[in-house]
């Protein structure tokens, strides 16, 4: 019965939390490739190639279905996976989706034309590879005219979650609102496009404002994964063994895991 979800490193934990909370019955198999993290500062070739291996692992520990929780890989390897790599009876899901659907207030499988919606100004905070490959603007024009979205590399904030620094973490938010209030005064809404920034999400929604509606992803996918299961229920696996793997030293990142979760999280090596 198992279900795979994949994350560059400790980030797609609070994916994994949200679905755990609102999937109770489901084993999830997580695997993060902390040996290679962080994804975005690397290539598009170089992010498909370690998204496809992982994946893979995670078909091989009995998932049929697997949620990239990483919203670079996401971005920079999902579309092409799914047109010439996920094998048959195999199907492998993003996280931008269920967050643009809460955005525009669209449906799951709403495939009218694109129309206006309420929000006009969006900021979007994301790893830089995320940010370079335009994905969120073009899964966004699918569904929305007329919203301005202003991207923020957030540089450095990935890597310092991942290292337990918070207070670093918190002045790179900090500093990366402010780039982002240069370009963009008045936002609507500001996005948290990469999954380890809901550890940061009170700091992004006090540097933005009460004004500015935050827009986090980790609920908005257990929700819509529990909602594709409804429908497809046989995309749920074989295995019947929840898991935490990871590439990288495993006492070492057991010991990040249960700091980013508050509760003992044990892996093993992938």
């Amino acid at each position: 019965m198992a279900v795979g979800i994949f994350d560059s490193g400790l980030g797609g934990l609070t994916v994994l939390d949200a679905v755990a909370a609102r999937l109770p019955d489901v084993p999830l198999v997580y695997l993060g490739d902390s040996a290679h993290a962080p994804y975005g500062v690397r290539t598009p070739d170089d992010i498909y190639n370690l998204t496809t291996a992982a994946t893979q692992r995670l078909f091989d520990a009995g998932c049929d279905l697997v949620i990239l929780a990483c919203n670079t890989a996401s971005a920079a390897a999902l579309r092409r996976m799914q047109e010439a790599w996920v094998p048959q009876g195999k199907r492998v899901l993003g996280v931008f989706v269920p967050l643009i659907e809460a955005l525009t207030e669209r449906q799951w499988g709403d495939n009218s034309p694109p129309r206006e919606v309420a929000v006009k100004h969006v900021a979007l905070f994301a790893t830089p590879a995320t940010v370079s490959s335009r994905a969120f603007q073009r899964e966004l024009a699918f569904r929305a005219i007329g919203v301005d979205v202003e991207a923020q590399a957030c540089g450095g904030v990935v890597d310092a979650i991942e290292d337990g620094d918070m207070i670093l973490a918190e002045a790179l938010v900090r500093s990366h609102v402010d780039a982002l209030r240069r370009k963009m005064p008045t936002p609507d809404a500001a996005v948290l496009g990469c999954t380890h920034y809901p550890l940061m999400e009170k700091v992004f929604q006090d540097a933005l404002g009460p004004e500015v509606k935050v827009f986090s992803q980790a609920n908005l996918v257990a929700e819509s994964l529990a909602d594709y299961l409804t429908r497809r229920p046989e995309m749920i696996g074989a295995g019947r063994d929840s898991a935490f793997l990871t590439t990288g030293d495993p006492a070492r990142v057991s010991a990040r895991a249960t700091q980013f979760l508050r509760r003992q999280i044990t892996f093993t090596a992938a």
